[in-house]
């Protein structure tokens, strides 16, 4: 697998276009002021309810998105996954025309067909491998986070190119781009987040506590173990890999580690993986979602509201409070 660098790539393929970013929010913001920090022209596409007025004081010409989808070369898209294809559908699609771009970060909905562009332009993916706010850190320290880019059509002959030279932009090339598919990048980060960055880490997390508390330990210990110390162990796996992790703790927790941990995931925890993957990829996920939000999402509100209930997160404000700094 292929990853480029800094002088695999250039700004030129988009030094003379206009690039609209659709949404300002935890990606818009960040990706906008980094382009236009390379740069690049910029302009924002967004709600009047939303983060229009950040985007003007910002500094940047803000208009509605129908308006921004007009206007551009380059139509970035970063509002959420689930109000992407309604808004492309009324106020979008109109506006992409022959010799435009359209881009966007995550192929949600692109791979499930919620947008559907024409195929007389080109289609590209420039995502980062990491939080917003990450990769503008990043990109003002003069490096950058991780990304990928995906073509899905090459209408002009320069899809890659105008992929290549987003990244640039962004600062991803400092660190390292890979080239994926969409449906690579989008199937692997549904899976990712369900099985083990957001919905495995967290009940493996609020398992661990409840059982601790439930045999009589108390509840601020129970924190402690299952929780807080995490961090540290997730700094030391990103740091130098597994191994570097299991160096750094004592012999006592290495052995209980390495004999103890297929007790927890084993057979079954793997087999419910496998088909979680079969749901995203076969569409089923993505079908769940779309309709529980447009039906209004109750499910979802009430599955917020049930786990913010949770001891674990009563425990942890009051001892997160205990170890603030005092100014």
């Amino acid at each position: 697998m292929k990853i480029y660098h800094e002088n695999d790539a250039s700004l030129e393929p988009l030094k003379d276009k206009t690039i609209a970013i659709i949404g300002y929010g935890n990606q818009g913001r960040p990706q906008a002021l980094c382009l236009r920090d390379s740069g690049l022209k910029v302009i924002i596409g967004s709600r009047k309810e939303a983060a229009f007025d950040q985007a003007v004081a910002d500094g940047f010409a803000t208009m509605g998105i129908a308006e921004a989808a007009e206007k551009a070369d380059l139509i970035q898209i970063l509002l959420p996954d689930e109000v992407q294809g309604q808004v492309y559908k009324e106020q979008i699609a109109q506006h992409v025309k022959v010799g435009k771009i359209l881009c966007c970060s995550h192929g949600f909905n692109i791979v499930f067909k919620q947008i559907v562009p024409p195929k007389d332009v080109d289609v590209i993916m420039v995502a980062p491998k990491s939080p917003g706010s990450e990769e503008r850190k990043e990109y003002e320290r003069g490096f950058g986070v991780p990304g990928l880019i995906a073509i899905k059509q090459d209408s002009s002959g320069k899809a890659k190119d105008y992929a290549l030279a987003y990244a640039k932009g962004m600062g991803y090339t400092r660190a390292g781009v890979i080239e994926c598919t969409f449906e690579q990048e989008t199937y692997s980060d549904l899976f990712g987040e369900q099985a083990v960055l957001c919905g495995g880490v967290t009940e493996l997390i609020k398992a661990g506590f409840e059982t601790l508390v439930e045999a009589g330990y108390p509840p601020e210990i129970a924190y402690f173990e299952c929780l807080n110390e995490l961090k540290l162990i997730v700094d030391m796996i990103y740091e130098g890999g597994l191994e570097t992790m299991w160096k750094r703790v004592s012999n006592t927790a290495e052995y209980g580690g390495r004999t103890r941990g297929t007790k927890v995931i084993g057979k079954e925890t793997r087999e419910a993986m496998k088909e979680m993957l079969k749901d995203v990829e076969s569409g089923k996920f993505a079908e769940e979602w779309i309709k529980e939000f447009q039906s209004g999402g109750e499910n979802f509100k009430k599955l917020r509201e049930e786990q913010a209930q949770h001891q674990i997160e009563k425990v942890g404000k009051e001892i997160r409070a205990l170890f603030e700094k005092k100014e």
